[in-house]
């Protein structure tokens, strides 16, 4: 099964210093068909004007990952990490007992991300943050950057407290790239730029796709196209 969810059908919101288009149900945006796909629950698309961003917030149990698009993002939080996560780079924090953080567009331009947030299998644990630089080409493949997957241990990923896998990556126009859909499993894929095939369903950019009971995922860019994939356990 392959869901194509347009861009322009989204939840919006639109605050001034932020504009935020919402794949699932988020804050004040509700809609009962979508409430995410656990334990995928947020995937937020945000654009934050240069000085602005988001103030001193708490969360806990929940996994939350920073993909920048553009620009870069300014993360404090009540651990004492500060840090900057720039476009093509990726940031995952791991708010288990619970935690305070801020973050802040500091830079002169828009800053663009995807804001992801995944349930934690193991709850109460110490809280962590950690940011990391990823190569910007990716030879039209998808690499794992973040995960708790045990096959995924010995890589250079940012890990989480969940049997989860957010990858990325470029593909070029007219290439493909083949994913395997193991039994048991999910996925959701957000184009972030360009525009591409999924099992033959057009998705154009920043379109989400959900996919389930496929053996496997053939991505084709039509366009040059940077995509970002979770790839997630089914729950019960």
């Amino acid at each position: 099964m392959i869901k194509v969810i347009p861009f322009e059908s989204l939840g919006h919101a639109k605050h001034g210093w932020l504009n935020a288009r919402h794949h699932f149900s988020f804050a004040r945006y509700y809609d009962p068909e979508r409430m995410g796909y656990p334990p995928l629950v947020v995937w937020n698309d945000d654009e934050i004007k240069p000085k602005t961003g988001f103030g001193k917030h708490p969360h806990d149990n929940m996994e939350i990952i920073t993909y920048v698009r553009q620009g870069a993002i300014t993360h404090q939080d009540s651990m004492g990490n500060v840090g900057r996560t720039e476009a093509g780079d990726v940031q995952a924090m791991s708010a288990g007992t619970g935690v305070f953080h801020s973050e802040h567009n500091e830079e002169e331009e828009e800053t663009v991300l995807f804001q992801i947030w995944i349930q934690s299998a193991d709850k109460n644990v110490e809280p962590r943050w950690e940011a990391r630089a990823f190569p910007k080409q990716s030879n039209d493949v998808l690499v794992p950057l973040v995960s708790g997957r045990d096959m995924h241990k010995d890589l250079d990923t940012l890990m989480i407290y969940q049997d989860a896998a957010i990858f990325a990556g470029t593909i070029s126009a007219g290439k493909s790239y083949v994913h395997p859909l193991e039994p048991g499993r999910h996925m959701y894929l957000v184009p972030s730029k360009g525009e591409v095939s999924v099992n033959g369903e057009k998705v154009n950019a920043r379109d989400g796709v959900y996919i389930q009971e496929e053996t496997e995922l053939r991505i084709t860019a039509t366009a040059d196209a940077e995509i970002v994939l979770a790839d997630l356990p089914v729950m019960s």
